[in-house]
């Protein structure tokens, strides 16, 4: 097992009714920004139950943010956070909403020149940020409770990640009965999405590290569990209950202590998200068993592992074939083809990209732009 530093700010209200909780966790001298997205939160009750929760704060909407968050326009909510001194931003819905408030909370203080650095120097630049707090309406990324933001620019086809310890929640609301009125596409997402998070972390080799390769697997199987449940019965409680809480142990830097990472299928689907537009758990779900074909050798005992453990089956072959077949069975593709989208096109402009970035992936740090081009070709 490998050294390791674990903090977890954040503090967790999960359950019916939470949103109620927080009166009292923003300071009163504090104005508030109010942070959503497409509206969907004035369908489902949650957006009244905020207004009534910030009764008594002086308070500024800002809703429209994207399903890929963009940069020009969390740009604009800075502009208001700054002209209106605000002093706290509470976000509400998915994961993109949240990974928008972290962006917004750093450039609001931040010095620099080019807000943009921020992502290009991956949050190493962010020295302070806005305090901030979360109600989840989508589990998926787990960003209610870990320092990490993905933000797309419009302007320039890119989707860049940054880490901070100063954007972790103050705390976030899980009340499941917020994921009611979920599209099953979303859903759908979200279990993918939650499954590469722990895939990430996990699949790599065996690093001596029993506990953490028990809590993945668990995650793993309970996402496998609950999935047919929580598609196909959107109030059911429990089932969306287990689901987001799963999400959210799934990327909240638990699992990672002391382990190997990889995140390559990761950095090369934000790419095709930024090319293509598709959502970022459906690229997930096209590229991660082309990095396990193409580390097959490397992954090979790990494979084997949560062959065994996971699908009770011997070979890692069969292990991503069983990974691939449960992918299907949520009704998520696993090819280009399926999107209409030509695999060597992709595999040219996402190579392209990461040889001017001199980038390289993996747990081994062996996944070239080369390699990345003939992953890609491999999902045709």
């Amino acid at each position: 097992m490998q050294n390791f530093v674990y903090k977890n700010p954040t503090e967790i209200l999960f359950g019916k009714g939470m949103i109620r909780e927080i009166a009292g966790r923003i300071p009163k001298d504090l104005s508030v920004l109010f942070l959503y997205g497409g509206g969907s939160i004035k369908k489902n009750g949650v957006y009244e139950q905020v207004r009534a929760v910030l009764k008594g704060h002086r308070m500024t909407e800002f809703g429209g943010i994207e399903s890929n968050p963009l940069y020009e326009t969390c740009l604009k909510a800075v502009e208001i956070v700054k002209k209106e001194k605000l002093g706290f931003i509470l976000a509400v819905g998915g994961g993109s909403v949240l990974d928008a408030a972290k962006f917004i909370a750093a450039a609001a203080c931040f010095t620099g020149q080019d807000p943009w650095s921020i992502l290009r120097e991956h949050g190493t630049n962010v020295k302070a940020a806005l305090p901030l707090g979360t109600v989840l309406t989508l589990p998926a990324t787990g960003s209610e409770s870990n320092g990490n933001s993905v933000i797309s620019r419009k302007a320039t086809q890119e989707k860049l990640h940054f880490f901070s310890p100063y954007v972790f929640p103050q705390f976030s609301v899980l009340d499941p009965e917020t994921t009611f009125s979920l599209p099953s596409k979303q859903i759908r997402n979200g279990i993918v999405d939650a499954f590469v998070h722990v895939m990430e972390q996990y699949m790599t080799y065996p690093a001596n590290a029993p506990l953490q390769d028990r809590m993945a697997e668990s995650l793993l199987q309970t996402l496998l569990e609950v999935a047919p449940t929580a598609l196909k019965k959107p109030k059911d409680y429990e089932a969306r209950a287990t689901f987001m809480w799963s999400a959210t142990l799934a990327l909240n830097t638990l699992i990672g202590c002391g382990v190997p990472q990889d995140w390559s299928t990761h950095m090369i689907a934000h790419e095709l998200t930024a090319f293509y537009g598709l959502d970022h758990a459906e690229t997930l779900a096209v590229v991660l068993p082309g990095v396990w074909q193409y580390k097959l050798t490397a992954k090979k005992k790990k494979l084997e592992q949560y062959g065994r453990r996971v699908w009770n089956v011997k070979t890692a072959k069969e292990a991503i074939m069983k990974t691939e077949a449960f992918f299907h069975s949520v009704a998520m593709p696993t090819r280009f083809g399926d999107y209409k989208i030509s695999a060597k096109e992709a595999a040219r402009k996402v190579r392209e990209r990461f040889a001017e970035r001199d980038s390289v992936f993996g747990e081994h740090g062996d996944i070239t732009p080369d390699a990345v081009a003939k992953i890609i070709v491999s999902r045709a």
